[in-house]
């Protein structure tokens, strides 16, 4: 299977699972407990139908849309991930080249394994930079100075992660940062010798947003241990408020899922939230993000710009969402796949696609501007 034979999320998704070692694999594709949710986020938009208009002269469309302040070419944007560069060694380069051709929101973690700086250096694309609240203040105020004098344009604080998921895929197979595989976990890495290869001839694997604050080497440090034992299950919304007013630009909250905190967020100042469960990795059993989205817009739509994440993998579902009154759509496993399979030529036919979708099902709907789609497109069953 080549790159050229991938035409949507599964084909990525198939060439990913054929180049990456089981457990690598496996941390991208699980999520928590029963992974109930991981599937309902995809499965929430078939209970929803569009209703197309015809003859409406729709053969121009224009996809930008204005978010978070940015004015961006099309109405997704690449949610960041962590740990890119074990899925390939181009990492966070190739995922940010691809969403700078697009002219779209790239998305850097603080767990990314390529710096901020570096990356604003080398890429033209807005960024978002999304941090973790840590039981030691000094660090939050540190990363938040870093992201301002790095020039990141939007401050992502998630909220929906004080404590890691149970995320019992990880378990089995060992993985973990530094690696602590099970034997079978092993097994899985010595039939893929070419993941290998290029893990130790590329740069060291590292974590450089964290470098200077957390060791997570020599074993002392692993990424379910820096959730539940560096992160601050005390957050609150003063803590927040601190934040967002430190930070003094658009700040965003990402795991928001009531209407209630939706309208919260507004109240100390945030530009946006992110209705997002963290593609199924926290708390399983909870509401998908599209399942919430009327709910919250109508609550807060006005007061800010609510966006969405988790389970999108067609143009179809963008569309939904936006109709919806989502600002914009976050992509995750949808171009982590492509990467692990192909790096920027995989993220970018992956993006291509999306883009090609939205456009063609723009037209169907006979809409020529992403305001164009309201509620009156939609019927859910």
């Amino acid at each position: 299977m080549r790159l050229t034979d991938c035409h949507d999320h599964h084909d990525f998704r198939r060439l990913a699972r054929r180049r990456l070692p089981g457990p690598i694999f496996d941390y991208i594709d699980g999520g928590a407990d029963d992974e109930t949710t991981l599937r309902r986020n995809t499965a929430a938009f078939e209970a929803c139908d569009l209703v197309p208009s015809v003859l409406r002269g729709a053969q121009d469309v224009d996809l930008s849309v204005t978010v978070m302040g940015q004015k961006v070419a099309v109405p997704f944007y690449c949610s960041p991930t962590a740990l890119q560069r074990l899925f390939h060694h181009r990492g966070e380069h190739a995922v940010a080249a691809a969403a700078a051709r697009h002219g779209t929101l790239f998305g850097v973690s603080s767990l990314g394994t390529v710096s901020l700086e570096e990356l604003r250096r080398r890429h033209s694309s807005p960024q978002v930079y999304q941090f973790y609240f840590h039981k030691d203040r000094g660090l939050n105020r540190a990363m938040m100075q870093r992201a301002k004098e790095a020039g990141v344009e939007v401050m992502m604080l998630t909220v929906d992660s004080i404590t890691g998921g149970n995320r019992e895929r990880d378990k089995r197979t060992g993985f973990s940062i530094p690696f602590r595989l099970t034997l079978a976990g092993m097994a899985q890495f010595a039939i893929k010798p070419m993941w290998g290869l290029n893990y130790v001839t590329h740069e060291r694997f590292r974590l450089p947003q964290l470098d200077e604050h957390i060791d997570m080497g020599g074993g002392t440090m692993s990424i379910g241990r820096y959730f539940t034992e560096m992160l601050d299950p005390s957050m609150n919304w003063d803590d927040v408020a601190q934040m967002v007013q430190a930070w003094g630009g658009p700040f965003c909250l990402k795991g928001v899922m009531s209407a209630a905190d939706a309208q919260r967020a507004a109240d100390i100042g945030c530009r946006g939230v992110i209705l997002s469960n963290h593609g199924g990795r926290q708390l399983d059993g909870s509401r998908s993000a599209f399942d919430q989205l009327a709910e919250v817009v109508d609550a807060a739509g006005d007061r800010l710009d609510v966006m969405m994440d988790g389970g999108v993998q067609r143009g179809t579902h963008v569309l939904k969402a936006l109709s919806l009154g989502a600002k914009a759509v976050g992509l995750g496993r949808y171009y982590l796949f492509p990467l692990a399979a192909a790096g920027q030529p995989g993220v970018d036919r992956a993006l291509d696609l999306m883009r090609d979708e939205v456009v063609r099902g723009m037209k169907l709907m006979g809409c020529t501007s992403i305001d164009q789609l309201t509620r009156a497109n939609l019927r859910f069953r």
